[in-house]
């Protein structure tokens, strides 16, 4: 059984969660999966991801892990209590070999957004790792840790490692789960506190390590059906999640609609409400630039603030932006696919997104336009519009 736990998921999942509990429980949505590997067959893997899929569904949070989660500041009791009654509905996924892609698979997620939450990371992690048990039965453990040892070895070279924390934002890109525990285990052993936390709460409650995580995409994509206006939908979003959680998680997405909307939307008020935003697509060395900028801009202090990245990053990378921003303000980074899915085979580039809200298209427009899933134009060239994005 590849997942034996509701808390082996990303911290985002929960922290979602909780404000559907709240603001939006009625929501209806719709979730679609994508696969961006070209000549990928998961035909032979169909059977198996259904069994695992079918485990996950019988899964119940214990009373230890609800403890846990009522440990957690953030959450509120009241959510604890409903997770002690949650379970993930098997009637709301469907998994099939697709008849217009042959070789990929059809996933779609349907149901009320409140029980189907739960759903993508774990989904994505089953994917992952029936994928490599069919295209290799004996994985090249051995290489992996020698990769894993050479990113360790230049995090120790680092001369400002008081600029620098690493994370691991791993749990739905992993080879397996027992390669990610085993990656993450050895970085608390080698590392210490560079190592700023991880996103599986699992994880980050047996090493009693920091959860990290904060609003998810798909949070920001159903308030376009959920605000006021489409215009006001992420000020509303923002305003929601800060409603929400009064200080705590406070770390703004800033890629959903392009960086230029969310600087129009991100005034003075945000920037010195929120803790910082989060990179994931575009130039992170633009972004980081135009961010500080930013912050001047409105008479707040980048050195209070702190910048997130989280695209598909190396350790090269991760030591390439500590140079130039290091000292300007806080930095963190989370590693995804190059951390726990990095044995020198081709990973899986696999994703679930969110395309309907209540009946509505909703879509990410980012600084990356290819990322998106929807799959209405009209409605995603109407989005571009609202929000002036390129």
């Amino acid at each position: 059984m590849i997942i034996d736990s509701l808390l082996d998921t990303d911290l985002t999942k929960f922290s979602t969660m909780q404000v559907v509990l709240h603001h939006f429980p009625a929501a209806q949505v719709e979730y679609r999966y994508h696969c961006g590997t070209p000549g990928v067959d998961l035909r032979p893997c169909l059977d198996e991801i259904r069994r695992e899929v079918h485990a996950l569904c019988q899964l119940r949070f214990q009373p230890d892990e609800l403890a846990y989660l009522g440990s957690l500041r953030f959450i509120k009791s009241d959510f604890v209590d409903f997770l002690g009654l949650f379970h993930l509905p098997e009637r709301c996924i469907r998994i099939d070999a697709s008849r217009e892609r042959p070789g990929e698979l059809d996933i779609s997620i349907r149901g009320a957004w409140l029980h189907t939450i739960l759903f993508e990371t774990p989904v994505l992690s089953i994917i992952n790792e029936v994928y490599g048990r069919h295209r290799t039965p004996e994985p090249p453990f051995e290489e992996g840790r020698r990769r894993l040892q050479g990113k360790i070895d230049l995090i120790r070279q680092e001369p400002a490692l008081s600029d620098f924390r690493v994370a691991d934002y791993g749990t739905g890109r992993r080879f397996s789960r027992r390669w990610h525990e085993e990656v993450l285990r050895t970085l608390i052993d080698a590392l210490g506190p560079t190592v700023a936390g991880t996103t599986n709460v699992a994880l980050a409650r047996r090493y009693d390590l920091k959860p990290l995580g904060t609003m998810g995409h798909e949070f920001l994509q159903a308030c376009q059906a959920l605000g006021p206006r489409l215009r006001e939908s992420q000020v509303f979003a923002f305003q929601t999640w800060a409603r929400e959680y009064r200080g705590d998680l406070g770390i703004a997405l800033s890629d959903i609609y392009g960086i230029e909307a969310f600087f129009r939307d991100f005034d003075m008020y945000f920037c010195k409400l929120f803790d910082g935003a989060r990179h994931e697509t575009g130039d992170p060395v633009e972004w980081a630039e135009r961010l500080l900028a930013h912050y001047r801009e409105n008479r707040v202090s980048p050195q209070g603030k702190t910048l997130v990245f989280s695209d598909n990053l190396t350790i090269e990378r991760v030591l390439d932006l500590v140079h130039r921003f290091g000292g300007q303000c806080r930095l963190s980074f989370g590693l995804g696919t190059n951390l726990t899915n990095d044995l020198g085979l081709d990973p899986l580039q696999i994703r679930m997104e969110m395309v309907r809200c209540n009946d509505q298209p909703v879509a990410k427009v980012s600084d990356s336009p290819e990322t998106s899933l929807c799959g209405d134009p009209a409605y995603v060239a109407y989005l571009r519009q609202v929000f002036e994005a390129a």
